[in-house]
C-alpha cells in the first residue's frame, strides 16, 4: 500500500500520511483510515504497516468473540465496542454511527484501558477538563487544541448512553456520567431570515441544475436536508408531499434512510405556487430524461437528483448554500438549515398553532418545537393579551380607567 506526500499551505513544509481500506470490505461499508504528520516517507510506512496489522488483529478478535458466551465488556473500550455492535447499528442512522466513533476518537486511553465499573463521576470530570485544554489536534500541524463545549458535551453524551445501556446489560449499577458536570453549552438561537432575504436567496439560487426548485421545495415544507434530497415524485399526492425517508452521507457513501416506526412518516401540504415550481421542474427533468436514455435512473424516482438521476450528495448541496448565503451577504452564519429554521419561526409569528408548526418540523414531540422557537411564543404575548381582552368584552366595550390617587 503506497504512501503519500502533501505540502502544508502557505508553508514549503512537507510530511506523509498513509491511508487504506480494510479487507472485505466494499462500496458502501468501507471504512477508510488514515495517519498523517510522518517526517519520512519510511515512518509513513512503518506506521501504515503496524497501524494495518492492528486492525486486522482487531477484526479477528471480534470474529472469534461473537456469540452469546462471548466475554462481557470489562474495559470503557470494550463497553463501547459492545454497544456499537448490540445497540448502535440496529437502532441509529450511519450518520449517527459515524459521528459516534468520531467522538470517541477523543477520548484518552489510559480512560478507554479503565474496568467499566471503576470508572467514577470524578475520572470523567478529569476528561472533560482534558478535552477542553486540549483533546483535538489540528490538521495541519497535528498540535493539540481545544475542543469545544458543544463537542464535549456530545463525547459525555455518547459515554452517558453507553452506560445508561451497560446498566440494562446489568454491567454496572450507576451512571457516572450523570454527575460528573460534563461543561455547559449555551443555548444558540438559530438564524430565521426575512421573507424578503429569502425571497432574494431563492431568486439567486445557483450550483446544480435543481437547485431553484429545491430550495423553494425546502423553504415551504421546512424539511430537513435529507428529507427533500430524497424525495420521489410518486410521494406527491394531489397537493401534499409524504415525507417517508431520508438520505444520508457518510464515509461509506450515500444510503436511503427509512424510519423505524409509522411515527416519522408525514404529509405535508404543499403551497400552490411551490407546486407550480415543481411541474417547471418536472418538465425540465424530463429533457434529462430523454438526454441520458436507458442510463438515466429512472428506477431511483428522485426529484432532486444529478442530471442522469443519480441521487445528489447532501454535503455538497450545504456548502453550495452556505456559499450563496455568503455572496449574497445574508445574516452570518446563516446556512441551508436557516430554511426550516424560518419556516417555523414565520409559522408561529403569524399565528400557526404550536402542533402544526410541530408536525410540519416532524419533531418527535410539540415540546421540543416550543423549547427550540420559545423565543417566537414569547414573542406572541401582547397579542395573547389582546385577545384575552376582546374575549372578556366581546361587544366591544371598554372599562374605565381605574381613578388613580395623588
Amino acid at each position: 500500500m503506497p504512501v503519500h506526500k502533501y505540502t502544508y499551505r502557505g508553508s514549503a513544509r512537507t510530511a506523509w500520511f498513509y491511508k487504506f481500506n480494510l479487507p472485505g470490505s466494499t462500496r458502501e461499508s468501507r471504512h477508510i483510515i488514515r495517519g498523517w504528520g510522518f517526517a519520512t516517507k519510511k515512518a509513513a510506512e512503518d506506521a501504515e504497516r503496524d497501524r494495518y496489522a492492528d486492525e486486522l488483529q482487531k477484526i479477528e478478535a471480534a470474529k472469534a468473540s461473537v456469540g452469546v458466551a462471548a466475554p462481557v465488556p470489562k474495559t470503557l473500550a470494550t463497553l463501547l465496542e459492545e454497544f456499537f455492535a448490540q445497540h448502535a447499528t440496529e437502532r441509529l442512522a450511519p450518520k449517527t454511527i459515524e459521528r459516534y466513533h468520531q467522538l470517541a476518537a477523543y477520548l484518552a486511553p489510559e480512560l478507554l484501558a479503565m474496568p467499566v465499573a471503576e470508572i467514577t463521576p470524578l475520572y470523567l470530570a478529569r476528561e472533560w477538563g482534558r478535552l477542553l485544554k486540549s483533546g483535538g489536534h489540528h490538521r495541519r500541524t497535528m498540535e493539540a487544541r481545544l475542543l469545544s463545549a458543544k463537542t464535549v458535551r456530545h463525547v459525555a453524551g455518547l459515554l452517558s448512553s453507553a452506560f445508561a445501556r451497560a446498566i440494562r446489560w446489568g454491567l454496572v449499577s450507576t451512571n457516572p456520567v450523570t454527575n460528573s458536570e460534563p461543561p455547559h453549552v449555551k443555548k444558540h438561537r438559530g438564524i430565521a431570515l426575512t421573507p424578503e432575504q429569502q425571497a432574494v436567496v431563492l431568486e439567486s439560487a445557483s450550483g446544480p441544475w435543481c437547485m431553484a426548485a429545491f430550495l423553494e421545495v425546502a423553504a415551504a415544507t421546512g424539511a430537513r436536508r435529507g428529507e427533500v434530497l430524497a424525495l420521489r415524485w410518486s410521494d406527491i399526492h394531489g397537493g401534499d408531499v409524504v415525507i417517508t425517508r431520508s438520505l444520508t452521507q457518510t464515509k461509506g457513501g450515500l444510503e436511503f434512510k427509512v424510519p423505524k416506526t409509522e411515527d416519522s412518516v408525514r404529509p405535508v401540504s404543499l403551497p400552490t405556487s411551490t407546486l407550480a415550481a415543481l411541474d417547471q421542474h418536472r418538465q425540465k427533468q424530463a429533457t434529462f430524461r430523454v438526454q441520458f436514455g436507458p442510463d438515466y435512473r429512472a428506477d431511483l424516482d428522485l426529484i432532486f437528483a444529478n442530471p442522469n438521476g443519480t441521487p445528489l450528495k447532501p454535503n455538497s448541496i450545504s456548502s453550495t448554500v452556505s456559499l450563496l448565503f455568503r455572496k449574497l451577504q445574508q445574516p452570518k452564519g446563516a446556512s441551508l438549515h436557516s430554511l426550516r429554521h424560518t419556516h417555523a419561526s414565520l409559522l408561529l409569528a403569524d399565528g400557526v398553532d404550536l402542533a402544526t408548526v410541530s408536525e410540519r418540523l416532524g419533531h418527535s414531540s410539540v415540546r421540543v418545537t416550543a423549547d427550540v422557537y420559545s423565543h417566537a411564543i414569547r414573542g406572541r404575548d401582547q397579542d395573547a393579551a389582546r385577545r384575552w381582552d376582546k374575549l372578556m368584552r366581546p361587544n366591544g366595550g371598554s372599562r374605565e380607567e381605574p381613578t388613580r390617587v395623588n
